[in-house]
């Protein structure tokens, strides 16, 4: 009988693909960056994949986060826009970051506060998802809350029985991905969204990741025909000068000035409450560097109606404003079944609905029935 939380999510593991194996029953997984080196009886950095006799062990059967939000949240602005998202995430995280709003999931195994989530935990099989995303509307389902990368063999199996149901589905990631896991994931996604934290390693390592494993994910992300968004929580004081945004903005230009970039307010949570909330000041400072840096879609949000124009999409070509927009709800939607601008047809750039007609405005969409709830950010 599992005692710990631990001695539970153990129970709750397959047989990994992510890995290969080295000398003396060590293996190497690589689901993410870290590529850890995981000797016999021992866990990887994420502390949910770990080797039991030569035999990388991977979580599956449950999720810990189910959520139907609007694709908005994610965010998502260039996918399937006014449309639910099912949002599904289980336990751990190959990351520690001091202000994660996720952290009683994400930080599991790692920081004894969050064993609390053991709660959370719920038994589901892939069937089961799909069948819960056709009652809520849902056009995709989403792997968030935790870092996806390491339970992508779960995440995997949801997702073929979703595509075969007509579903479109997509990560929420933090970018520290490899060659490896992106080939293995590449024939179930067609959206990618990255945090994209801050532009110095110091910082990055202080969060549990190294810069360059980011910009090389985003990179190949996009390389390999993925559609990519990019978010930036923007934080006084740790990411928010001036040469910083600049240099986050210039490399995502670099890689497509077509990639939407989301800058995004903090606000005070979990072990980070030193530093001040971000003000809407800020983040249209942000917003306008992004757009000077040549970017065609810059997003400011977390600060609905203080932001000006920048919730909205506008066509890059003729400024004709596409989408309106007031935090997760849309308002107003223009752009053509065939992803081009009305008024001068230009293309536009995302994963749009084939029939705008359906696209749901004014509204929160379908929520899941009672007794799958439960509150996440």
């Amino acid at each position: 009988m599992a005692t710990t939380i631990g001695d539970l999510l153990d129970t709750l593991t397959v047989r990994g693909e992510l890995y290969r194996k080295l000398s003396d029953d060590t293996i190497e997984c690589y689901a993410c960056g870290h590529r850890c080196k995981i000797r016999e009886g021992k866990r990887g950095i994420c502390q949910v994949r770990f080797n039991r006799g030569g035999e990388l062990r991977v979580p599956w059967g449950y999720v810990a986060a189910l959520q139907s939000d609007p694709i908005e949240k994610k965010p998502f602005y260039h996918v399937m826009p006014g449309s639910n998202a099912l949002t599904f995430g289980m336990l751990g995280c190959d990351y520690h970051c001091s202000y994660c709003q996720n952290w009683l999931t994400s930080q599991a195994m790692r920081d004894p506060d969050s064993d609390i989530s053991v709660n959370y935990i719920r038994k589901i099989s892939p069937q089961e998802m799909v069948q819960l995303a056709r009652r809520t509307h849902a056009s995709t389902v989403v792997s968030s809350y935790n870092e996806p990368l390491i339970t992508s063999e779960w995440a995997a199996g949801i997702f073929k029985e979703a595509k075969a149901a007509g579903l479109m589905c997509a990560y929420v990631s933090n970018g520290n991905n490899t060659p490896e896991v992106m080939e293995y994931i590449l024939p179930y996604i067609s959206a990618y969204k990255v945090d994209l934290k801050c532009m110095q390693d110091k910082n990055y390592r202080k969060l549990g990741g190294v810069l360059q494993n980011v910009i090389d994910g985003i990179k190949r992300a996009h390389a390999m025909g993925l559609w990519v968004e990019i978010v930036t929580l923007t934080i006084p004081g740790f990411n928010d000068s001036n040469e910083e945004l600049w240099e986050a903005a210039r490399f995502i230009a670099g890689v497509s000035k077509d990639i939407p970039w989301h800058v995004t307010a903090f606000h005070q949570d979990y072990k980070m409450t030193d530093y001040d909330n971000t003000d809407a000041k800020t983040l249209l400072r942000a917003a306008e560097i992004g757009r000077e840096a040549g970017l065609q879609f810059v997003y400011a949000g977390n600060l609905p109606r203080q932001l000006q124009e920048y919730e909205d999409t506008f066509c890059p070509q003729c400024s004709e404003r596409l989408i309106q927009r007031s935090g997760y709800i849309i308002h107003e939607y223009r752009i053509t079944g065939a992803g081009t601008c009305p008024k001068c047809h230009t293309k536009i750039p995302g994963l749009w609905p084939k029939d705008p007609s359906k696209v749901v405005l004014n509204g929160m969409g379908i929520p899941l029935p009672v007794h799958y709830r439960q509150s996440y950010q």
